[in-house]
């Protein structure tokens, strides 16, 4: 049974930073393309980051391009959602997720495995 959770969310002034974290059990992430999500209240789930297998690919969404750094360490098993120069809009439980296929390359969707999620609010 895979199981992924997130931690490190909390509540953070506009423009400070935050880190989280996914930690993967049942799993190994080694070979697999992981990302992170989130979900604003009344709003869809959308998708922040991505990175595939061995890092040397991530992607990002327009709207956190340049403040936050996606990266996984495969020793720890570990996925990293860095967050610098935070905004209120940026306000949202944020999800890590695999996608267990067999690919080289970094993925925006087609992910099967979620964590519950992690809450992080950004006041203004």
């Amino acid at each position: 049974q895979v199981t992924l959770v997130e931690s490190g969310g909390g509540l953070v002034q506009a423009g400070g930073s935050l880190r989280l974290s996914c930690a993967v059990s049942g799993e190994t992430i080694t070979w697999f393309p992981t990302g992170w999500f989130r979900q604003a209240p009344g709003s869809e789930r959308e998708f922040v980051a991505g990175i595939n297998w061995n890092g040397g690919k991530t992607i990002y969404s327009d709207s956190v391009k340049g403040r936050f750094t996606i990266s996984r360490d495969h020793t720890s098993n570990t996925v990293y959602l860095q967050m610098n120069s935070l905004k209120p809009e940026d306000t949202a439980v944020y999800y890590c997720a695999i996608a267990r296929i067999a690919t080289q390359e970094v993925l925006t969707e087609q992910y099967n495995y979620w964590g519950q999620g992690t809450q992080v609010t950004v006041s203004s």
